[in-house]
């Protein structure tokens, strides 16, 4: 990503006489609403007019009441909504020449040369396509008298920037499309509780998906679940794979497991490019196998229920990089698409982003789509036959407060590091085990029904090696240890999906009552990492943090400024307070001030979480995100052990023999801890820098305050063909 600088501009004016129109086509996916309120919020922050197209690209077309101006309130009570609030429709009007020029002529007479599509490749090529004609309905406009030459003045030009919602995660350019994490909770949800009764009658279950062109949620669910196979469209099976596939049913029977799990997408494939089918599947296992099998198709029931916090982060941050997109375009600029890579947004060439799409759907693999091909990496690495015998002993052990995602990890580890030939070691009850010698070995099938579990089976504490120093050396030497890996610092993530769950409930029971706001403290230590993504996906009023120093004044304008809006047809505030952010200003205080000051306006309410935000089953972020790290450190360690083992010894005297692994900007780093060292603030327990920060403005924006955004960097266009034609694991 490239910045360049805007110094001296105001963020507030950016907008000032420009109008933006926002429009959902195509499926619906979970986070649009969080994309369009961002779009409208954003979009008046910076003086400009916002409108929403009811019905897509149909609304724009029939014009009228289907285009009408927004407003900060209406699009309040929208984070939690699943589906789009303004209507998506399938429009073959907007297909034909005709339809795109009435499409045309409405935007003009309101004066709107800003669009915001948010949809899939077709809605986005669209999109395109018309802004390609947008000089030509100009002139056909003015001259057949449907247009004033003041509006052809103001209107030479369309700007276009689109916002890729989709559930199957089929578009060039991002690593995850808005929709496709709150598809994959569904889908994890049916899995997981299918593995309880398949468990309990000894059952085969075969899983459909969605996914005509793309297997990306199967492949993912596959992952997340620890599935026996996965039938997926961009890999057909090799012929004979009926026999590979009863196989290694068997084997997995005879190593103890009580069920067996296959995942299908919609669209998969052999290869003679006929369909292979859950009937299918079900018929092949009954009848070779005699298992009892059960077939579960899910449909429609994958872009169903609220979005998770995952797609309502996405939603709101592109939404935000969107408005800045359509602000900054000049008439030279090409349309774009507002993506993710990694932790970041990216701006990229739109019709170049559908090219690649249309290019690579004739492969036989999705190369283009750095995740996917990352995911299929790791199934397949998950199934590899057995190495060589390495004579390492690896161990394993979590360290910290438990959370969901742990054991996903350990699971990863252990069976790549078996794989790789390595002898593992699990330490129950972290360095305290090492050193009270709690090290046992660990198998292929201990682990093989951890993926979707809670907590940590191996066991946690807090403890750190400091006093058990001479122990923990001792018992490395006893079991002849070559590393270690230790798994811990998943809290913030795990903790935050669960938190905002509440924290809809709370905001719904909120809905309910004439005013009310509710102060909810949240975990995290001096880290306000929770309570800002918290508050960014719950549409919090307020997050008060230990790295954002914050005073009386502050509180008092907080308060001044929900007082006013609860004047307003807002009827529920949300304010967030990270445990430590104040040894004076504690939850109870601010719970007090805002009773106080609230009087006649609204009343209060007071929640701490408390521990509810460290339990509960993972993810499927946290499931494949901790499966990826796992055998990312194995993977590791084998390739570090391999340079440093000489004459049956280990020398890791290296700075780097010692590293985190961690998301740093736009992927997965090893990063040396003596660097790192410099970069920790180790009294509170956090890093020095925070890129999240960076996205504090943003939530105070969504609430409405007067604050002014920093743009003295921007996103520059990015390029994806070079991209696509380098890319490798």
């Amino acid at each position: 990503m490239a910045n360049i600088s805007t110094a001296g501009v105001d963020p507030t004016k950016m907008g000032v006489g420009r109008a933006i129109a926002v429009l959902t086509s195509g499926g619906d996916a979970q986070g649009m609403n969080a994309a369009v309120r961002a779009t409208v919020r954003v979009g008046l922050y910076t003086g400009a007019k916002v409108f929403f197209v009811h019905e897509g690209y149909q609304g724009l077309v029939d014009g009228g009441d289907h285009i009408r101006p927004a407003t900060w309130e209406s699009v309040s009570m929208m984070l939690q909504l699943g589906g789009t609030v303004i209507g998506s429709a399938r429009c073959k009007d907007f297909q034909t020449r005709e339809g795109r020029l009435k499409a045309a002529s409405n935007l003009v007479k309101l004066g709107v040369t800003n669009l915001c599509v948010i949809g899939g490749d077709g809605s986005l090529t669209g999109a395109n396509i018309f802004r390609t004609e947008w000089s030509d309905f100009h002139v056909l406009c003015l001259y057949a008298g449907k247009i004033t030459k003041e509006e052809a003045k103001t209107s030479s030009h369309l700007n276009i920037v689109g916002m890729v919602g989709s559930i199957d995660n089929d578009f060039c350019g991002t690593d995850m499309t808005i929709g496709t994490d709150s598809a994959l909770h569904r889908i994890i949800e049916v899995v997981d509780s299918i593995t309880t009764t398949a468990q309990s009658h000894q059952r085969a279950f075969i899983l459909e998906v969605m996914g005509r062109h793309c297997g990306y949620l199967a492949l993912v669910t596959a992952l997340a679940c620890g599935a026996d196979w996965v039938f997926i469209p961009e890999m057909p099976p090799d012929d004979g794979w009926e026999d590979h596939l009863c196989r290694r049913l068997t084997e997995t029977r005879k190593a103890g497991s009580r069920l067996n799990v296959i995942i299908v997408a919609e669209g998969a494939i052999n290869k003679a490019g006929k369909p292979i089918t859950c009937d299918q599947l079900k018929d092949l296992v009954t009848k070779r196998l005699g298992y009892d099998t059960r077939a579960t198709i899910l449909g429609h029931v994958q872009r169903g229920g609220t979005p998770s916090a995952f797609d309502r982060v996405l939603g709101s941050r592109m939404g935000v990089e969107a408005v800045m997109a359509l602000l900054e375009a000049t008439p030279e600029t090409p349309a774009c698409v507002v993506s993710l890579s990694g932790n970041q947004a990216v701006r990229l060439p739109l019709m170049e982003c559908v090219q690649v799409v249309i290019t690579y759907n004739s492969l036989p693999f999705s190369y283009f789509l750095k995740s996917f091909y990352s995911y299929f990496y790791h199934v397949f690495l998950l199934c590899a036959p057995l190495l060589h015998q390495s004579n390492i002993n690896v161990a394993i052990l979590n360290v910290g407060a438990p959370c969901a995602g742990m054991n996903a990890a350990v699971r990863a580890a252990v069976r790549i590091g078996i794989i790789q030939g390595h002898n593992m070691l699990a330490v129950h009850d972290g360095f305290e085990g090492l050193a009270l010698e709690k090290i046992e070995p660990i198998t292929w099938n201990i682990v093989g029904e951890w993926t979707g579990k809670g907590g940590s089976e191996l066991g946690t504490k807090r403890v750190l090696p400091g006093k058990y120093m001479e122990e923990i050396s001792l018992n490395i030497a006893k079991y002849n240890i070559h590393a270690l890996v230790i798994i811990g610092g998943f809290e913030a993530f795990s903790g935050a999906l669960e938190m905002v769950q509440t924290c809809d409930r709370i905001k719904q029971s909120a809905a309910g009552t004439k005013r009310r706001v509710f102060i909810i403290e949240t975990m995290g230590g001096y880290c306000g990492y929770l309570a800002t993504m918290a508050g960014l996906s719950a549409g919090a009023d307020a997050a008060y943090i230990y790295e954002e120093k914050f005073g009386i004044r502050d509180l008092e304008r907080n308060v001044e400024h929900l007082t006013e809006k609860m004047k307003t047809t807002v009827k529920r505030g949300l304010i967030l307070r990270n445990e430590n952010c104040s040894s004076n200003y504690t939850t109870d205080f601010i719970f007090n001030l805002y009773s106080e000051e609230g009087k006649g306006v609204f009343d209060c309410r007071k929640n701490v979480l408390g521990h509810m935000q460290q339990g509960g089953t993972p993810t499927p972020f946290d499931r494949n995100f901790a499966t990826k790290m796992g055998a990312k450190a194995v993977l590791w360690l084998t390739e570090k052990l391999k340079e440093c083992y000489r004459h049956g010894r280990i020398f890791a005297n290296t700075p780097d023999s010692a590293c985190v692994l961690g998301m740093r900007k736009r992927g997965l780093v090893l990063q040396p801890l003596a660097e790192l060292k410099e970069e920790t603030d180790f009294e509170h327990r956090i890093p020095k820098n925070q890129w999240w920060l960076k996205l504090r403005p943003i939530m105070k924006i969504l609430a409405k305050y007067k604050i002014s955004l920093d743009t003295s960097e921007h996103t520059l266009m990015e390029h994806v063909i070079r991209q696509t034609e380098t890319t490798n694991i």
